[in-house]
């Protein structure tokens, strides 16, 4: 193998024929996708085509039920693990639309994150957290009062972003998951979120984005676009697929496959 922690496969995550619905109506349907370590896949598609709940069913998602075929992460089958089990093993989703939490300080929440994800039993205390974090919190441009405040109430669309992004440094996941992160976000907050993403990335992990636009991965290059359509992948690409996409719509995939 070409890395020494590779030790039965190159694939960190592998999707074999997966089919998933909701209340009895089927949303994913004999879905494959096989992820690299080091690689960064993005997935597009029209409203409805699926992509947010196959991020959703991913990570664990209870509403979601999965009634054929297998998710391999790790070489390890997680396919009905529950949500938080998969979550320490190493996938990260970040949402389209993360939710308030009244009543709980984001400085609170995040370090319970940290230390829910650690390798051993000795919790980090508030003063030593604040020391790591102070530096993620530099990276993303958040002001340290960010953290006094509660988990995204009252929070704008790009500083909830910010906010997940901030959980992704920390918590440094093998593959994450990014639902529409550009959606909300200025030029500016678009353009620290993905250093912050490219900086994050190596060769020992994955990423899958999620989005609608081309914008995103102006500043972070795919190697491989996917295409999804009632519920399946039914066009693989570079990242020029993306720039085609743009220019011509989702006609231009009609007139490849």
């Amino acid at each position: 193998m070409t890395q020494k922690n590779h030790i039965q496969s190159e694939n960190i995550l592998v999707i074999n024929d997966l089919c998933a619905n909701i209340n009895g109506k089927e949303i994913i349907k004999n879905l494959n996708l096989s992820i690299k370590y080091g690689e960064i896949h993005a997935i597009m598609g029209r409203n409805g085509s699926g992509k947010s709940t196959l991020a959703k069913i991913i990570s664990g998602h209870p509403s979601y039920q999965i009634t054929q075929g297998s998710i391999i992460f790790k070489n390890e089958d997680i396919t009905y693990k529950e949500p938080e089990e998969k979550s320490k093993d190493g996938i990260f989703l970040a949402f389209q639309y993360p939710i308030e939490i009244p009543g709980v300080s984001n400085m609170e929440f995040l370090r319970f994150a940290y230390n829910a994800h650690k390798n051993t039993d000795e919790e980090l205390d508030p003063l030593s957290f604040l020391k790591i974090i102070q530096e993620k919190l530099k990276k993303l441009n958040i002001n340290e009062e960010f953290l006094n405040r509660n988990v995204n109430e009252g929070f704008s669309g790009g500083e909830k972003k910010k906010n997940e992004i901030l959980q992704m440094l920390l918590i440094d996941s093998k593959i994450c998951i990014l639902d529409e992160t550009d959606s909300g976000l200025d030029i500016d907050a678009l353009k620290i979120i993905s250093n912050n993403i490219n900086g994050f990335h190596d060769k020992n992990k994955a990423i899958l984005l999620i989005t609608h636009y081309q914008r995103l991965l102006d500043y972070i290059t795919p190697n491989y676009v996917h295409i999804m359509e009632n519920g399946k992948i039914i066009y693989t690409g570079n990242a020029n697929t993306a720039k085609k996409l743009e220019e011509c719509g989702y006609n231009y995939i009609n007139n490849l496959i």
